[in-house]
């Protein structure tokens, strides 16, 4: 009987703890030595399943026939290999540039064939390319040329340097990686090539350069352009746009490339003119249209947030999902076709021995027919091998037929991986599509703003909203009408009555009112006329401390309901965190800064105002935010993105009300000209700078007091 009990508790556990498992995303089965995330629209890292597992090692066990003992054979490891690349047959090729030669291995990894050039041997080849046809295509970049062999490797021509009038003397030729097209045009990634890839006709002519970044130029290079003269700036350093680190080709004719040592506009789909069919990132481009590319996993020791990416190379299987892989900071990135991130993983390999499916330094990687990764791991010199879990390629499948237009079939599958991890984006967005193609819109736009996709959750609202007005077209004309009538009525009964209404109007404005009310009033007042009014402040004792705390409490409330209400089409942050508190303790921080800053800077202008006066003015000058914050905040959850330029206009619009009422106020209470007024609002601008410098400076010394007091009490405690 005991037993039977204990029995059923312990089953009751078992399933207790299982559904709990379930329940909760987990990071993947088997012993995997790194964990895999995701990154959703708002930048929120999540641990997800494992989507690749690492399976086998290869090459690293490559035996010779030994030219000093025949017969016999001798281990001959890779040396520093730099680049891999697999045939439509999963045939391996590895460019083992400390050995000067090409490791042809077949699809179980089991060595095939060395190529080494007798005539004219390899100098440290980094790139190799295998053709359609056969053509074996190497970047022997130590002899700068490129090598052209058929299948079995007999040598078929010599790309060198071209001569053109259009590439510069400074030009180097010192191929790379390259990938050749359906018509034998090779694209030839050069070191230091900052002007794009090579284009060579399939007889070595030059073609042009092909898909070459562009400078970034931050606020202080234009400000150097602007303040500098031409001899200062030419001594400056030159900014050259970003060479190509490497290339690759889809089947569709598509050119994709990276880029190390820049920030944005890593990783490019170029079409056959050249453009980035990537920016923005597709799917997400209404929010992240920065173009940055190359995950970093947070809270890692490996740098992190304040690293840049170092993409080094780039891979992309038959579906069109695009593998990156970081030099840097270890970390594997993979995009689907359209540039969004499906999920990255990584991890160091350690100092000491190579572990599966760790890497120490990848410098390659590459995909096979099946949609299996390679990476090549230049300083453990071995190629590891990663076979797609069922979470991966379920999401694989799901993804290729959504980005295919077929969303109602794979409904079913994302619903399987939402099953799986509800925290997952992209099965959020699946099922917002397909929900979408069924016309179910109200379930759409909750899925669409889970998922945090702008557009998807506009269009949403947009027929929600059409079909509102169209069931509700009757009652909306109705009431237009009855507005009108009232309209109408009002406008009879003040012909018939208006003069009794004057008469006891002008009564009432004889009675006495409160003092504050008249100086609410009055800041009504200044909206209209504010030159006069914010000379009242000052000359006519037309405002009050009290008043302007009132009118500074509603502007407040006002800017806090702005940033926790608005729309998240317009303001993504209200999903993720809409830090309300910290936003109104900046925004008073700088308010307050700048009302100080200004009455020091205008006691030493001869200002006319008083501290009460500025604060006054300063507080009523914030009044439009509540005038107009408000009811845009309220205007912005009827909006879609197709009237964005109207609630732009309108934000913009009252930011520069609120700008121009505090210029009037600094004219107006000071009794400065404009001239006067506009060198004032310079210096108050750059005293408020000054005070935030010196604040930062007594808050460090501050703390570095504290530690010293601190350290000097632990060591006489211990003593």
């Amino acid at each position: 009987m005991h037993k039977r009990l204990a029995l059923r508790i312990a089953s009751l556990a078992i399933i207790t703890i299982a559904a709990a498992i379930s329940a909760y995303p987990q990071q993947a089965w088997g012993d995997v030595p790194y964990e895999t995330y995701y990154k959703d629209n708002y930048n929120r890292q999540y641990k997800i399943q494992t989507a690749y597992m690492p399976s086998a090692a290869l090459g690293n066990e490559l035996f010779i026939d030994d030219p000093e003992h025949p017969g016999q054979q001798t281990f001959s490891p890779l040396n520093q290999p730099q680049d891999l690349f697999i045939d439509e047959d999963d045939n391996m090729y590895i460019a083992d540039t400390g050995n000067n030669r090409i490791v042809h291995l077949n699809a179980e990894g089991q060595l095939v064939r060395v190529l080494e050039l007798k005539d004219k041997p390899l100098n440290r080849p980094q790139g190799v390319y295998v053709h359609d046809n056969g053509d074996i295509y190497i970047a022997d970049t130590g002899n700068n040329r490129v090598v052209r062999l058929d299948k079995d490797g007999a040598v078929l021509k010599e790309f060198v340097r071209p001569e053109s009038k259009l590439i510069p003397d400074s030009f180097k030729f010192d191929p790379v990686k390259l990938v050749v097209d359906k018509r034998g045009f090779l694209y030839i990634a050069t070191l230091g090539g900052y002007q794009g890839l090579l284009e060579l006709d399939p007889e070595g002519q030059f073609q042009g350069f092909f898909g070459a970044n562009k400078t970034s130029v931050s606020f202080i290079d234009s400000l150097k352009r602007l303040l500098y003269s031409r001899e200062m700036y030419e001594r400056e350093i030159s900014k050259l746009p970003g060479s190509i680190t490497s290339v690759d080709k889809n089947e569709e004719g598509f050119i994709y490339t990276v880029t190390k040592e820049v920030r944005r506009g890593q990783l490019k789909k170029l079409n056959i003119a050249g453009l980035d069919q990537l920016a923005g990132k597709g799917e997400f481009a209404d929010t992240l249209s920065d173009g940055r590319y190359g995950e970093f996993i947070q809270g890692a020791k490996n740098g992190g947030a304040h690293e840049s990416p170092q993409l080094n190379d780039l891979t992309v299987d038959g579906d069109g999902n695009i593998t990156v892989i970081d030099t840097k900071l270890n970390v594997v990135s993979q995009y689907d076709g359209n540039g969004n991130l499906l999920f990255y993983w990584g991890g160091s390999a350690g100092d000491t021995t190579t572990k599966l499916g760790l890497v120490k330094l990848p410098t390659a990687i590459a995909s096979d027919s099946a949609g299996r990764l390679y990476i090549l791991d230049s300083e453990n010199n071995v190629v590891q091998k990663y076979e797609l879990s069922e979470f991966g390629r379920l999401v694989h499948q799901a993804n290729s037929l959504t980005q295919d237009g077929r969303y109602e079939e794979s409904e079913p599958l994302w619903r399987e991986v939402y099953r799986q991890n509800s925290y997952y984006a992209p099965a959020v967005l699946g099922l917002a599509k397909a929900a979408y193609k069924r016309g179910e819109y109200e379930e759409a736009q909750k899925l669409f703003r889970d998922a945090g996709w702008a557009q998807g959750y506009s269009d949403s609202f947009w027929q929600n909203r059409l079909l509102w007005f169209q069931n509700n077209f009757g009652l909306f004309m109705n009431i237009i009408f009855a507005v009108l009538i009232v309209g109408w009525v009002l406008r009879v009964m003040a012909r018939r009555f208006g003069g009794r209404l004057l008469k006891r109007s002008s009564r009432e404005a004889r009675r006495p009112r409160s003092e504050l009310a008249g100086q609410l009033r009055h800041a009504l007042y200044i909206v209209k006329h504010p030159l006069d009014g914010f000379y009242g402040i000052r000359h006519e004792g037309k405002g009050s401390v009290l008043s302007a705390t009132i009118v500074l409490a509603v502007a407040l409330a006002a800017y806090g309901f702005m940033r926790s209400r608005t729309n998240f089409i317009f303001n993504p942050s209200v999903i993720v965190e809409p830090g309300v508190i910290n936003a109104l303790i900046q925004f008073s921080v700088v308010w307050l800064g700048f009302v100080i800053a200004n009455y020091l800077t205008s006691s030493l202008s001869q200002g006319e105002g008083r501290f009460r006066d500025v604060y006054t003015g300063s507080a009523y000058a914030m009044l439009p935010l509540a005038a107009v914050g408000i009811p845009l905040t309220v205007l912005s959850g009827a909006m879609t993105l197709n009237e964005s330029s109207i609630f732009y206009f309108l934000q913009y619009g009252l930011y520069g009300w609120a700008a121009l009422l505090l210029f009037w106020q600094v004219q107006g209470v000071q009794n400065f000209s404009v001239w006067e007024a506009v060198k004032n609002v310079l210096l108050t601008v750059l005293t408020l700078f000054v005070i935030a410098i010196l604040i930062f400076i007594v808050f460090s010394l501050t703390s570095e007091l504290a530690d010293f007091i601190y350290s000097i009490y632990q060591e006489v405690a211990i003593r």
